[in-house]
């Protein structure tokens, strides 16, 4: 897969295939309006019949037309024009990516970067439009998937000169797009194959692919650095529980190291009795393929930072559980391990991605992930990269002693029913184990997967990578890139 940015006159261009935005009010603008002047008004014509409406993402496809060089054209939807906004510019380019997976073609053309989206530069509507039409299109190898065997260039046509800003732009979405491919795959893997033995694996291709160090902790590292909560699950699964480093640690990079730490276990769910979900019987890969995504994305663009991973992994059926009611909300569990092991490395800032409970889903639903953080300045940060990212979180409070019981309730209830408390609960929990660096955890049990199809979203790789690339730009007087960056490149 190719993505390539280029200016040009959409109606000229002999592609395989052209994508136009059009809106449902007011004149045709732009290529649209140029492809139906070159097809002496055809495509107003066509568009009086097809009835696209108000809905943002509706397509219509049709065929040639006269005068105009591309074989076929996709219509796409923009509601009206005074109410486009960011959501409905990603959502149509999510559907024109939708039609691009289920009708493979060779050359596209796309032009929707060229409507302007208020408060928004051309080098975002970029980077948007690389990112969302290069996720799904990746394929990593990893068990269980089939590769895509078609090639596809994808142009990004813009109305104006090219500049290195928007290349730049263009360059971030594709790897973004990378890292958000990456996590959907692991995510979507059966829980079978979730075991520690894949995990390694997994990270040690990695490792070889980047150049990333990697290490493992067992229990003579766990019995050094005090991590009981580890010794406890190793003993409990003959040894199948581990804790993998894993470092992008350039020379060239400044400043202490950002910790990103991925959990493997599944949401948990209150009993049956209560609810229709079942107990928890297996781990996901939702938190480590998000930290993993990430860390491919820093990769992809060799951004100059020092990124350390730290992920967990032990055996299914032990890891989900850490008390016998399912829950634990008031319970220290293998993250508050880490989380203490993480001051080992004097982190600028810790974030642990997990869905600890199914609380932030029945509290926030699929929209935004639960942000928990002890500094108001890296909460700050993560809340405006998920607004520019799309990938938006909502702060949720940290309590400093255990949450009262809803009134009518009684303890015994409030362990098998689950609320938003419990959310808050399992986080300040959490909180205890991280009082020497800024920590921030993202609770991903509503975004991390669809909630119909239960297919993995590969959220919050947007937010974690726009955070990573802010940082990177962040340092006075450094390089956002390492000289191994060059290496790199947007064509796959």
């Amino acid at each position: 897969m190719e993505i390539v940015p280029a200016a040009g006159e959409a109606e000229k261009l002999g592609t395989e295939f052209l994508v136009l935005g059009v809106f449902c009010d007011g004149p045709l603008m732009g290529s649209a309006r140029a492809v139906n002047n070159r097809s002496a008004g055809r495509l107003a014509a066509i568009l009086d019949q097809a009835g696209l409406g108000e809905t943002v993402g509706a397509t219509c496809l049709i065929g040639k037309l006269p005068g105009v060089a591309a074989h076929r054209l996709l219509l796409v939807g923009l509601g009206k024009a005074g109410r486009f906004s960011d959501r409905a510019y990603r959502q149509a380019l999510a559907a024109v990516a939708v039609v691009l997976n289920d009708d493979p073609v060779a050359e596209v053309v796309v032009t929707l970067a060229e409507n302007e989206v208020p408060r928004r530069a051309l080098s975002w509507r970029m980077q948007q439009a690389a990112r969302i039409l290069a996720d799904g299109r990746f394929d990593f190898g990893l068990p269980d998937r089939n590769i895509r065997g078609e090639k596809c260039t994808i142009t990004l046509l813009v109305p104006q000169a090219l500049t290195s800003e928007l290349v730049g732009a263009l360059r971030q979405g594709v790897a973004i797009g990378e890292g958000v491919s990456f996590a959907k795959e692991l995510g979507d893997l059966s829980p079978d194959l979730c075991t520690p033995a894949f995990i390694a694996r997994t990270l040690q291709a990695m490792s070889n692919q980047f150049g990333f160090s990697l290490d493992v902790l067992g229990r003579h590292e766990f019995e050094r650095h005090g991590m009981t909560h580890f010794l406890a699950r190793e003993n409990a699964v003959a040894g199948a529980c581990k804790l993998f480093v894993v470092r992008s640690d350039h020379r060239k990079a400044a400043g202490r190291p950002i910790v990103l730490i991925g959990d493997d276990v599944a949401a948990l769910q209150a009993p049956a009795k209560h609810k229709p979900f079942a107990p928890p019987s297996a781990c996901d890969m939702h938190g480590i393929g998000s930290v993993l995504g990430a860390m491919r994305t820093v990769e992809r663009l060799g951004l100059a930072l020092n990124v350390v991973g730290l992920i967990v992994a032990s055996q299914r059926g032990a890891s989900c559980i850490d008390r016998d009611d399912g829950h634990r909300a008031r319970e220290p569990s293998l993250l508050g391990d880490v989380l203490g092991y993480a001051a080992h490395f004097s982190p600028s800032c810790v974030i642990t991605v997990a869905a600890l409970s199914r609380a932030s889903f029945i509290a926030l639903g699929s929209h935004a992930s639960g942000l928990f953080a002890n500094d108001e300045g890296l909460a700050s940060e993560l809340s405006k990269c998920g607004g520019i990212s799309g990938d938006g979180v909502w702060q949720l409070p940290l309590w400093e002693n255990d949450p009262p019981l809803p009134a009518g309730q009684d303890a015994e209830a409030d362990q098998e029913i689950e609320c938003p408390a419990d959310a808050i609960a399992a986080a300040s929990n959490l909180a205890r184990f991280a009082t020497a660096y800024p920590w921030a955890h993202l609770d991903i049990a509503g975004t991390a997967s669809t909630a119909q199809r239960r297919r993995s979203t590969g959220r919050p790789v947007p937010l974690l990578a726009e955070f990573l690339v802010g940082r990177a730009r962040a340092v006075p007087g450094h390089a956002i890139f390492s000289p191994r960056s060059s290496r790199n490149s947007i064509h796959e």
